[in-house]
């Protein structure tokens, strides 16, 4: 192991940070005063690793950016190679390495922000700050998709505030960029015109008939007495009635898959992880929500943190998992707040930790914040971003049910998929099967921008009816930077019915496009965006994003033929050659636009 320091001292502040996390050092090992017992902490600092992530973002919450010292701290604390250490610090859009203002503004210029203006506050808050870079950033998805365009204004210090603004105007961009906290620190304010974030977020708040969105913006997300008294916890009793087998069987008779993108029966995941000899279990709820025009995730998290608690429990019960970890993108700190509040209460109410409501189920969550990396969202870069590693995917097989987090079986499931369970253990499988509810993430040039529950099956029309358009509908995107432009509303909003329209579901992002939208510069935007967010890890994606992206710059001044045909070559390539889902789908979007819509004819 290679530990060359270049003798670089943090300040007082940036070692209480440390030390506020890990504990105090207790050798010079680990940066204490060195005592004759030094080499017997080699093997524990070793096994500490996985708190490099939680360490960077304990320098970066209080001080605003992590300096020579305080990366070198954090390496002798857990043992890490400085090299090594300062390739996962810049491998994260939200860390800087360089000297930079405490308040920092996060401007999304992306997909459902671009479409509703996002342009016009970029340019204010450039002619106010100077060019980005330091006191502001163009951000990718900040997931207020519904109240576009948005912002977000991260502070630095004793405790850290966060303020979302959303929607984000011209006018306001000095109380954006000098705005005193106004939180406590513990719930980072959020500023919503209007209905509160949640009603605004859930245009069907307390309709009947829904399922998975049936307490948001109707129950006290913070009450956990609430939530019981809604019908919480009945899906976990249910579980311990039917024991892991039988939740097994129930999920698999439900024919619930995957709703992050794949598609895979989370019955047959959860079967094969508990059927490995190996042990201990994990469990990982992917929490990465980092698609453009996706916030399903986020609206769950921030109005019904206990039914993603509850759910993780249940999963945990059936694959025998005593260890979870919630992922969650960096830039939702009030989901963040959310749950780690229902996590706290959860935990003194008995029903996380130990002998779990009386049933000897011993299981706990500890939630792990991303940083800015879309790639996270992948399920092996999540693992080696937890472990303490950059966030790049891992090769295929083994596969994660075998060997995954810390090399051990782990099953994967996102938010919405988690929480599907627990309606499928209320009802039954078989109810559950007769009318599945799928959610969808509607924004763009429409009415009510929002979450919708729907059945599989309804058209995209159906959908399209409820959330209102405005103006002339010119495309719709579906499922995101990683989707597909169609333009027959009348495809059925099912797996096989949006591949067959040569599409996909995706997240469940339904971006609608009308004619006042310049879909040169949306293109180009995807293509910037996938190539900022590539890991790099494999040539035909890292090499591939920057040609895309530079041949569309060209085609956008000039349609030259030649570019078209190396457009669709590159396009090819990393659709085949790439090692994970980002490469492979970074030209789906591009491609529906020139064949379906005629950009650049």
């Amino acid at each position: 192991m290679d530990l060359r320091f270049r003798g670089a001292e943090p300040s007082e502040e940036e070692r209480a940070a440390v030390d506020a996390l890990l504990g105090p050092p207790a050798s010079a090992w680990d940066g204490g005063s060195r005592t004759e017992a030094d080499l017997r902490f080699a093997a524990r600092a070793e096994a500490a690793r996985d708190q490099l992530l939680p360490a960077l973002h304990a320098v970066n919450d209080r001080v605003g950016w992590i300096s020579e010292g305080a990366l070198e701290y954090i390496c002798r604390r857990l043992t890490i190679p400085p090299a090594e250490a300062y390739g996962v610090a810049t491998f994260y859009a939200l860390f800087s390495m360089k000297e930079r203002p405490k308040r920092v503004l996060h401007v999304c210029t992306d997909l459902a922000c671009q479409a509703k203006g996002a342009e016009s506050v970029r340019r204010r808050v450039e002619d106010h700050f100077g060019p980005a870079g330091t006191s502001w950033h163009e951000s990718p998805c900040l997931g207020m998709c519904e109240r576009a365009p948005a912002a977000l204004a991260l502070e630095a210090g004793t405790p850290p505030v966060a303020q979302v603004y959303a929607p984000a105007t011209p006018d306001t961009i000095t109380t954006m960029a000098e705005a005193p906290p106004s939180s406590n620190g513990s719930t980072p304010s959020v500023k919503v015109t209007g209905e509160t974030p949640e009603r605004a977020a859930v245009p069907q708040a307390g309709q009947d008939g829904l399922l998975l969105l049936r307490r948001i913006g109707t129950v006290d997300p913070a009450s956990l007495d609430d939530y019981r008294a809604a019908g919480g916890y009945t899906a976990l009793r249910r579980a311990f009635d039917l024991g892991p087998a039988g939740v097994i069987r129930e999920v698999l008779e439900s024919g619930l898959v995957g709703r992050g993108g794949a598609a895979f029966p989370t019955g047959r995941k959860w079967d094969a992880t508990a059927r490995q000899p190996d042990h201990p279990h994990y469990l990982v709820c992917n929490a990465d929500e980092s698609e453009p025009g996706t916030f399903k995730d986020r609206v769950i998290m921030e109005g019904d943190p206990y039914a993603l608690v509850e759910a993780m429990t249940i999963a945990a019960y059936a694959t025998g998992c005593a260890k979870g970890y919630l992922y969650i993108r960096g830039e939702y700190p009030r989901a963040v707040a959310r749950l780690q509040h229902a996590i706290a209460t959860a935990r003194a109410r008995g029903l996380l930790g130990d002998d779990i409501l009386g049933k000897g189920l011993s299981f706990d969550i500890e939630l792990r914040r991303g940083a800015g990396a879309y790639i996270c969202g992948e399920e092996t870069a999540i693992f080696n971003s937890i472990e303490g590693q950059r966030g790049e995917p891992r090769s295929k097989p083994p596969f994660p049910v075998e060997k995954g987090l810390f090399g051990k079986p782990t099953v994967v499931n996102n938010v919405e998929t988690l929480v599907n369970v627990l309606p499928i253990l209320e009802r039954g499988a078989q109810a559950y099967a007769a009318a599945e509810p799928k959610l969808f993430c509607v924004s763009g040039a429409v009415e009510r921008p929002g979450v919708y529950e729907l059945t599989f099956g309804a058209t995209l029309r159906e959908l399209l009816d409820l959330s209102g358009t405005t103006g002339t509908t010119r495309a719709v995107l579906l499922g995101g930077a990683a989707g597909a432009f169609v333009t027959d509303l009348d495809i059925p909003l099912t797996f096989e019915g949006t591949r067959a329209a040569g599409a996909t579901l995706g997240s469940g992002v339904v971006l609608v496009i009308d004619d006042g939208v310049d879909l040169k510069s949306l293109l180009l935007r995807i293509a910037e965006f996938f190539r900022d967010e590539s890991c790099g890890q494999c040539v035909p994606c890292r090499v591939g994003t920057v040609r895309q992206e530079e041949a569309l710059h060209r085609l956008s001044r000039r349609v030259d033929d030649d570019d078209l045909v190396l457009l669709r070559e590159v396009g090819q390539t990393m659709r085949d050659a790439s090692i994970c889902g980002l490469g492979q789908t970074a030209w789906n979007a591009v491609e529906s636009a020139i064949d379906r819509l005629g950009v650049f004819r």
